[in-house]
């Protein structure tokens, strides 16, 4: 009878030598959104693991809306799938204060913590602890093709006006050569339309709540907002604007097709690459545009890497984190796809690094604009939660999903907006009330 033991030597030592590596080594699942920084990151994983070949990483790549309804349900109820969970700044400090996430307070000295942007750090932070590191940050800005506004005879002013950038967008409007005269999200949800949506609420002096925590979804600034937007987007925006998100309508825009778009600065280093974008050597930029008071009319925003208190795997996904999140993958990302492609928004030295600064012109408008949002004042009257395009309680991830399903819904013509905003006031009510509010 044949045995392993009549094996050579050699191969019997390096199948040992194979099975314990394979043993040793710790599978990370990685849950991230497709947005480009994201797919970059994906693409550079190789170097990680080359780094540390005791740790393997697998990739689970979502769209936004449903990223988001699958780790919330995941990390609710421990299910347990995720080893990284890449989140926002609205969810860090509500899951931390139910025990869902790791603290990072033991980050080591080589990963300079003081380079975080400090709005960014304290959005990810409970207690002085912190529980995510941010991959990028952004707030919001405008672009426009400089372009078409000189052929229109448009000069932009230093802080445009919603009411003058309706005015160029109906100069910019070409439907028959195929060219919307603005871009804006459409496509519901929460963290889609609503992130749009809630800043140009804020900037014409509405909150989603009064101080005592009743929902002025209703209110006669609400539908003077939601009015302006729907028939902003009838009249000049692309056909069925109510299906388009961020990654929709920044395709639109590198390809020619918007005149305007106002988006997250997150956004400027793609259209800035002349191999990703017919506009690169057109674009302009300029803050968002106000109404009725500044407050609120840009949003602040980090998609950052956090580790669930259920993962078994917390020791390598902190390894995997620090290394995302750090200064020298900045600069893997400068030297191997391009400076314009570096994860914006989280590190001082990227700002003052000179090979940055000369490929990214809108650099220091960029950490300008993440700085001034302030997330604790962003409403004109006072509102009990912070937050600028979104309420930072449990609650609001369902309220504003259904007023986002609202919203799209007045936009693509299937209800008024008064009745939009009644049935989503009536809903909000609802929830809160169930909550105890």
């Amino acid at each position: 009878m044949k045995t392993h033991l009549s094996l050579p030597l050699a191969t019997l030592v390096a199948t040992s030598a194979l099975t314990s590596q394979a043993q040793a080594q710790t599978e990370l699942t990685v849950a991230t959104v497709n947005n480009n920084d994201m797919v970059i990151m994906q693409s550079l994983s190789a170097e990680f693991e080359k780094l540390h070949p005791d740790i393997s990483l697998d990739w689970v790549v979502l769209e936004e809306n449903v990223l988001r309804q699958r780790l919330t349900t995941d990390i609710a109820t421990g299910g347990g799938q995720f080893d990284v969970m890449t989140i926002g700044t609205y969810e860090v400090p509500i899951w931390a204060d139910k025990g869902w996430l790791v603290a990072l307070d033991d980050l080591p000295e080589s990963y300079q913590l003081e380079d975080i942007l400090k709005p960014v750090r304290d959005g990810l932070s409970l207690n002085d602890s912190l529980f995510a590191l941010p991959f990028y940050a952004e707030s919001s800005m405008m672009f426009y093709r400089k372009d078409l506004f000189e052929k229109a005879g448009i000069s932009m002013t230093e802080q445009p006006t919603w009411d003058e950038v309706k005015g160029w967008a109906e100069k910019l409007n070409d439907p028959e050569n195929g060219v919307a005269g603005i871009c804006l999200r459409g496509k519901p949800g929460w963290g889609e339309n609503m992130a749009f949506v809630s800043t140009l609420v804020n900037t014409y002096g509405g909150r989603w709540f009064d101080m005592d925590w009743k929902p002025e979804v209703n209110s006669e600034e609400w539908r003077q907002a939601v009015s302006f937007y729907v028939d902003l987007l009838q009249k000049y925006g692309p056909p069925g604007s109510s299906s388009n998100g961020f990654n929709e309508n920044q395709a639109l825009f590198s390809q020619g097709k918007c005149g305007i778009w106002v988006d997250a600065t997150s956004a400027a280093g793609r259209i800035y690459d002349k191999s990703e974008s017919k506009v690169a050597d057109s674009l302009g930029f300029a803050p968002a545009p106000v109404a009725v008071t500044p407050k609120g009319s840009h949003w602040l925003w980090a998609w950052s890497l956090a580790i669930p208190a259920s993962s078994e795997a917390s020791d390598a996904a902190k390894t995997f984190i620090t290394w995302a999140t750090s200064q020298d993958y900045v600069d893997l990302v400068g030297e191997t796809k391009g400076w314009t492609s570096v994860p914006p928004g989280t590190r001082l030295s990227t700002y003052k690094n000179p090979a940055y600064q000369q490929a990214a012109p809108f650099a220091d408008f960029v950490v300008d604009a993440i700085r001034d949002a302030d997330p604790t004042d962003a409403t004109l009257k006072e509102a009990p939660y912070i937050g600028v395009q979104f309420a930072g309680i449990p609650e609001f991830q369902s309220i504003g999903t259904v007023v986002g399903q609202m919203v799209a819904s007045a936009l693509a013509g299937d209800s008024s907006v008064e009745e939009a905003l009644n049935s989503a006031q009536r809903s909000a009510e609802r929830t809160m009330q169930r909550s105890g509010y």
